[in-house]
């Protein structure tokens, strides 16, 4: 089993721990150690059991806001798992029947004979004011 050096609140603490486990082990002593700096800034120095006591109370209690944070965040999560299966499992809305006017055919031919007819006038008009 692997001996790890950690330092918290200016303190060396030698802790075993399980082999590859080491990081985690490092990264909670860092944690702890972050605390223990804040309570000896505004206290200064105290003993030691009193310092790991208070900075363990203190990440206890960050933690504490974390599981009531995720908490929050899991129930909102499963509200909107379950709409979205009330979503999924709606019938479809039926189909609507959508009528497009058409414009008839012979009314378009009659719009292609007067745009053409438009079309020699003002060739006609051209060629007079040309001469």
């Amino acid at each position: 089993m692997p001996e790890v050096s950690v330092e918290i609140g200016g303190r060396s603490f030698e802790v075993a721990c399980q082999e590859g486990e080491e990081h985690y082990l490092k990264a909670a002593a860092k944690m702890l150690d972050e605390e223990a700096s804040v309570l000896t800034a505004q206290i200064g120095r105290i003993p030691e059991a009193r310092m790991l006591l208070m900075a363990g109370l203190m990440l206890a209690d960050k933690t504490a806001g974390v599981q009531d944070k995720l908490r929050e965040v899991e129930d909102r999560m499963a509200e909107k798992e379950a709409e979205l299966e009330r979503l999924r499992s709606a019938p479809q809305p039926e189909a609507e029947r959508v009528e497009v006017p058409v414009v008839p055919g012979h009314v378009t031919d009659t719009l292609a004979e007067i745009a053409a007819r438009a079309e020699a006038l003002a060739e006609t008009v051209d060629g007079k004011l040309a001469s």
